[in-house]
């Protein structure tokens, strides 16, 4: 289990070592490990874990958000509407949101619970049809959307670039377009191109494989 806390410590370092120009938040994303083999993480006092999907997330971490309350846990895959109620219960963050009936949902959901939690808004910035995400065209108007009529705290945009070697291209696009959106925050980077991420401004970098292992 220390190969967990040497893993997460070498990418801290590694982060430390590009001296960003904002703090970065590392989301373990612990999506199909059990709690045991998180707890190690756990226990060194890190704070961020990600998962991808609402009843996983639901049997793994409410009890233990209950006695550690400073715990935050992070929506990262695509939601659907049908489980948004359920997410909003145990999620503190939503990387995902990335349609009107999911943002008319969480504001209901926040109305009734007195409960605010931070948004992401996904951009399918590849244009992949296979993708979730907000169309580039369609940003500006889902985020006027969010804010004005749903007052949603939306912090920042997140993107899954596509797999074609261009990433830096992508990070640096939706770096110009948070920037042009006054967002301070952005979820982007995972295991293999963090550092690029992170130098152009990701505040968020979700990251599995490289602090748990390969999943089976």
């Amino acid at each position: 289990m220390s190969n967990i806390i040497e893993n997460f410590n070498k990418i801290n370092s590694n982060i430390k070592n590009l001296n960003p120009k904002k703090p970065v938040n590392i989301v373990a994303v612990s999506k199909t490990f059990s709690l045991d083999h998180i707890k190690p993480l756990i226990d060194m006092g890190h704070l961020h874990y990600g998962e991808n999907k609402v009843q996983e997330a639901n049997a793994k971490w409410r009890d233990i958000k209950n006695v550690k309350t400073n715990l935050k846990l992070h929506m990262v895959g695509k939601l659907q509407s049908n489980k948004a109620k359920n997410a909003f219960e145990i999620f503190d963050f939503i990387h995902s949101l990335d349609n009107q009936k999911l943002a008319d949902i969480f504001s209901k959901c926040e109305a009734i619970n007195n409960r605010k939690i931070k948004y992401f808004i996904q951009v399918n910035v590849g244009n992949e049809i296979q993708k979730s995400g907000v169309p580039i065209k369609e940003v500006d108007t889902f985020y006027s959307y969010c804010i004005k009529e749903k007052n949603l705290n939306v912090i920042g945009l997140m993107i899954i670039p596509p797999n074609d070697d261009n990433a830096k291209k992508y990070f640096k696009f939706i770096d110009e377009m948070n920037s042009s959106l006054g967002l301070n925050e952005i979820s982007m980077g995972m295991s293999s191109d963090y550092l690029d991420a992170i130098h152009h401004n990701a505040t968020y970098v979700r990251i599995g494989s490289s602090i748990f292992g390969e999943r089976s």
